[in-house]
């Protein structure tokens, strides 16, 4: 069976040929609210941060995979984070760059993907997903791929001196298969 690759998208592991790709993305004030992400980052520290992406995800907790259109052109990246082995869960991320590659079915499908690799190669129980209260494209990709609400955390987040709701999302893989 094979888990990283779709019809419109397959997932692989960085590269050092992403750096400029990550410089791009983790420097666009757009994604900064949904990353938790405050300030740019420069090309030496995306660097060392490719230099150390093949360590093993037991050991650093967390997996970055890069998106790609089949043509191999990165369409955007989505992450394993705060894996918990002993609870056999984790969350994950999901980011597509461009506004011309949003709604195409790509997210879509790396989050069936990833899910399927998830509880498939590493055993995970449930995936969730962190979603900010007005991200309404993210509420319906996750809603749309089986995750069900589960929390709504009220002035969670300050986002331009605002205080907004973050919702929980969790995809609890009842059958061992997704």
């Amino acid at each position: 069976m094979l888990t990283l690759k779709g019809e419109k998208v397959y997932l692989r592991a960085l590269e050092p040929e992403d750096l400029e790709f990550l410089f791009d993305l983790e420097n666009d004030e757009e994604f900064w609210e949904i990353s938790a992400a405050g300030t740019p980052y420069s090309r030496y520290i995306l660097k060392q941060y490719l230099e150390n992406a093949h360590k093993d995800i037991y050991e650093v907790k967390q997996l970055r995979l890069v998106i790609c259109e089949m043509d191999a052109s990165p369409a955007g990246l989505i992450d394993l984070f705060d894996l918990e082995p002993l609870h056999r869960r984790a969350a994950i991320g999901i980011i597509i760059k461009n506004k011309k590659d949003r709604n195409q079915g790509f997210g879509s499908e790396a989050l069936q993907l990833f899910c399927n690799y998830c509880f498939v190669h590493l055993g995970l129980h449930q995936v969730y997903a962190n979603v900010g209260a007005e991200n309404v494209s993210s509420k319906i990709l996750f809603e749309k791929e089986g995750f069900i609400k589960t929390a709504q955390k009220l002035d969670w987040n300050l986002v331009n001196n605002d205080f907004k709701d973050e919702l929980t999302y969790q995809l609890i893989n009842d059958r061992n298969v997704y």
